[in-house]
């Protein structure tokens, strides 16, 4: 029995529903996010063990657009840092992932395999991983120092 696998396609309503919530997710961590310079950090515990320091960084303003860089701080040893910049739409309301590591630019789908080997969704799995990451950080964060 020969069965092709069905070409991936974007879910289009789900991923701006994802940069919908996103968009609202960093608002609440980051209000001041369209003032230049700002810099959060919130650090994720789990009891005394200081699991790690998310931190967000407005890199750019713009009118219509933020750049911020979301990134984690005092991680774990073995746990990978993360790293990502998320370009905030304001007029639109959402938030999407632009840059995670090394990866610039993500297109919304990738052919399989590819050299880089990324998933054929990576874009909407990063922008899952983020809306993730920032509710988790809203709902086990605490604030490590005032908003600068």
């Amino acid at each position: 029995m020969n069965r092709r696998r069905e070409r991936y396609r974007v879910d289009l309503p789900e991923l701006q529903a994802t940069c919908e919530a996103n968009y609202l997710r960093l608002l609440r961590l980051l209000p001041e996010m369209r003032q230049s310079g700002r810099t959060r950090r919130i650090a994720i515990s789990q009891g005394d063990q200081l699991l790690g320091v998310l931190v967000l960084q407005v890199l750019e303003n713009c009118p219509y657009t933020t750049t911020v860089q979301v990134s984690q701080e005092h991680c774990l040893s073995w746990l990978p840092v993360p790293r990502m910049e998320v370009r905030v739409y304001h007029d639109a309301r959402m938030a999407e992932v632009v840059r995670a590591e090394n990866a610039r630019r993500l297109r919304g789908i990738y052919h399989y395999p590819n050299a880089q080997m990324h998933q054929p969704d990576e874009k909407s799995q990063l922008n899952l991983f983020l809306g993730e990451w920032l509710s988790h950080c809203q709902a086990c964060g605490h604030e490590l120092e005032p908003v600068l």
